[in-house]
């Protein structure tokens, strides 16, 4: 099965969703890079809703064992990079990202590649949500940015053209 290695803001939009307990479903194993955790406690040290990684038994923290250079690198930040140079290193891995630029990044180095949209409609084609446009509604008012072009793709994916 493949690794899901996921980045901040999926981990916080599932979150924000109520439906991280999807991401074990979806695959096994789940990583969570270890500058990811660091983000997720600063925004939880700010005071926001912010999941604990450490505090779900399918979440596996990992440190990649290299750091390669990476095209575009000075608009990664520190958890896209280390979900990208884990991605690298894995077999199975899938890089989970919704950044426009780390996704480009992933496609220019081969790397498969989802995000909280793809994994939405994956939990859907398996039956285990009923349905994707009210999330991306309930995205859309918590801040997630989408073009209509996407959204469109999104929802024929999910058969709720």
């Amino acid at each position: 099965m493949a690794e899901l290695i996921c980045n901040t803001s999926v981990i916080q939009s599932l979150h924000q969703l109520g439906l991280l307990h999807l991401l074990p479903v979806l695959a096994s194993p789940v990583c969570v890079p270890a500058a990811v955790e660091a983000e997720l406690a600063a925004g939880r040290a700010s005071g926001a809703d912010v999941p604990e990684p450490a505090a779900f038994a399918w979440a596996r923290k990992r440190t990649a064992e290299s750091t390669p250079s990476l095209p575009r690198e000075h608009a990664l930040g520190a958890g896209e990079r280390a979900v990208l140079w884990l991605a690298m290193e894995s077999a199975t891995g899938i890089a989970v990202l919704d950044d426009r630029d780390a996704r480009r990044v992933a496609r220019r180095l081969g790397i498969p590649l989802t995000g909280t949209l793809g994994l939405l409609v994956d939990a859907k084609q398996r039956g285990l949500i009923p349905a994707v446009a009210p999330l991306l509604n309930e995205l859309g008012r918590r801040g997630f940015h989408m073009s209509g072009r996407i959204r469109e793709a999104v929802l024929k994916r999910a058969g709720e053209e």
